[in-house]
């Protein structure tokens, strides 16, 4: 997995603002940051979204193209950008850790699966 910009954008009188950007090398610090007591939850308020984008793999798949397709994902205001296969691998991983408890409120309030 390549690594992965977060980018926080705040929207205040209708004009949207880079508040911050983390980048994060793999898979599973993307999750530790979103677990409970991991950055997610120092999230600035007044967020209006969150891009998390994942970047074109080192060595495109040259037996399945669709795999590193450019594809867009919407989970609340937290908006995923990248290769088709890792942005469904991520997905899916989410699924299970929220069905676990393994993801903390913040997070799970702002992709709109908790009441915040």
């Amino acid at each position: 997995m390549m690594p992965i910009t977060v980018e926080f954008t705040v929207t205040k009188g209708g004009q949207s603002f880079k508040e911050d950007s983390v980048t994060l090398r793999h898979a599973e610090e993307l999750f530790e940051y979103v677990a409970p007591g991991g950055g997610c939850e120092k999230m600035p308020a007044g967020l209006g979204e969150i891009q998390m984008i994942f970047l074109p793999p080192e060595h495109p798949n040259a037996l399945n193209p669709i795999a590193d397709l450019r594809v867009n994902l919407q989970l609340g205001m937290v908006m995923l950008t990248g290769p088709f296969a890792e942005i469904v691998e991520i997905s899916q991983q989410i699924i299970d850790k929220v069905g676990r408890g393994e993801l903390s409120d913040a997070f799970l309030a702002v992709i709109g699966a908790k009441a915040s």
